[in-house]
């Protein structure tokens, strides 16, 4: 199998660092831009996240079998990568800019609306193949632990930046109006993600793929991932989990502008945040080869819950070290789990072929990317539907029961949710030691029978 060089791995991670960026600069502050400065209600807001989550029920796992499909002299991921990021970030730009500047009434919900599902389309169209091209890397579970938390390391500093920086650019590229320190923010994103994924298309190349004999038909879409099992279950872990994180980075924002009214502790905790999810991302190979890739994740779990029952204990008591030091505890767990996640998707595409004797990448790939966004869909249907119902209003000092109201839903529920993440995938997930070895030696001589 050939070698994938440092240039190739690192080239292929830095795609992830503009590609996260964008993705943190919607679900971080697209709600609070709608309700805030475009004016629009929270509950609106919250709902055409969730409903156009419907559309990409069929619009994801159609996207997968498209570059599945594809045979260029580029490969078929490099292409449909350049393409999405472009039409994205064009998107991007018109997303953050404000519409009640220009238009009227009804017309403001629409332009919003119509932005917001062209985004997560044209999105859709670079991130599948993106991390579609993992598994491809290499077969070697210990070879795929160090390539997966590359792109997790960008993606997580990519992120966080915009997490740690944002509201302060805003705050100085909108001088005269907070709109234009939003829409300007979003041009410089654009630009960086750009840049970002020419680097990955130009520096990498596909190998080691594995092509099919006859082309995915459409009509196998819903067998390829109903079938699967082990998808499944890491759809419903992965659910829980980013249902839960997003319930939290959510009202991250408004818990640190309301309730703790320290915007540069805000900056300071998401930047500690983000370093102990980079040491967690670059430790996971090691953590897993002694302790077991099952029980790292179950440890991450454990971690998140400590963290986030940390927070809401101590988020009253004007400590700001001690809330730190629960916001550690919750992002140890955070980068643990995601670097298991994209590895265990990965050997789903393994299990995939070696059960159904077909190999899906981006089919099964689009299975994560509709995750994220149907769980931050879902979140921000509650945070829509929680900021009304713990009475919040913008712009104005917060009762006591509203920030008590805020705590319970960034902290107590996801929490919960944790929990149950943590006895769905211990129960029932099983792509790990003997069984995932065997199911690779299968695969093995399948394909060298295939060959002869």
């Amino acid at each position: 199998m050939e070698k994938v060089t440092a240039k190739e791995k690192y080239s292929y991670g830095i795609g992830a660092f503009g590609k996260d960026m964008v993705y943190a600069v919607v679900a971080t502050y697209l709600m609070i831009f709608f309700t805030d400065e475009v004016g629009i209600s929270s509950v609106f807001v919250g709902s055409l996240f969730f409903f156009s989550r419907f559309w990409d029920a069929v619009n994801d796992p159609v996207m997968g079998l498209i570059v599945d499909n594809t045979k260029t002299k580029w490969g078929k991921f490099r292409p449909w990568i350049l393409i999405g990021t472009l039409i994205n970030a064009v998107v991007l730009v018109f997303l953050f800019l404000n519409p009640a500047n220009f238009l009227q009434g009804k017309m403001v919900y629409v332009y919003c609306s119509v932005a917001y599902i062209l985004w997560g389309m044209t999105y859709t169209i670079m991130d599948i193949p993106y991390w579609s091209m993992v598994p491809s890397f290499t077969s070697n579970p210990e070879e795929r632990d160090k390539i997966a938390v590359i792109p997790r390391i960008f993606a997580t500093l990519g992120g966080a930046s915009v997490n740690t920086f944002g509201l302060m650019l805003i705050g100085i590229l909108g001088v005269a109006s907070k709109s234009q320190g939003y829409f300007r923010l979003g041009i410089i994103i654009s630009i960086i993600f750009v840049i970002s994924t020419l680097v990955t298309v130009l520096n990498v190349k596909e190998k080691n793929v594995v092509e099919n004999k006859d082309k995915i038909k459409i009509s196998e879409i819903v067998s390829i991932l109903g079938k699967n099992d082990q998808l499944l279950v890491i759809i419903a872990s992965v659910v829980i989990f980013q249902v839960a994180q997003f319930l939290y980075s959510g009202f991250l924002v408004y818990f640190f502008t309301y309730a703790i009214k320290d915007l540069n502790l805000y900056a300071t905790f998401v930047a500690m945040g983000t370093v102990t999810q980079v040491a967690a991302l670059i430790l996971f190979p090691r953590i897993s080869k002694v302790v077991g890739r099952k029980n790292v994740y179950t440890i991450a779990c454990i971690l998140t819950v400590l963290g986030f029952g940390g927070m809401f204990i101590v988020s009253g008591m004007g400590n700001s070290i001690l809330l730190c030091l629960a916001g550690i505890a919750y992002n140890l767990g955070v980068g643990l789990i995601n670097a298991a996640t994209t590895v265990m998707i990965s050997n789903a595409v393994d299990y995939g072929e070696y059960k159904l004797g077909k190999r899906s990448e981006s089919i099964i790939f689009s299975a994560q990317t509709f995750i994220v966004k149907f769980s931050t869909a879902f979140s921000g249907l509650i945070i829509g539907f929680g900021l009304s119902l713990i009475k919040y209003v913008p712009n104005a000092t917060q009762t006591a029961s509203t920030i008590f109201g805020m705590k319970v839903i960034m902290f107590l529920i996801p929490a919960i949710l944790m929990v149950l993440c943590a006895v769905v995938y211990s129960k029932c997930y099983k792509l790990h030691g003997k069984f995932y070895s065997d199911v690779m030696k299968s695969l093995e001589k399948r394909r060298e029978k295939a060959v002869v």
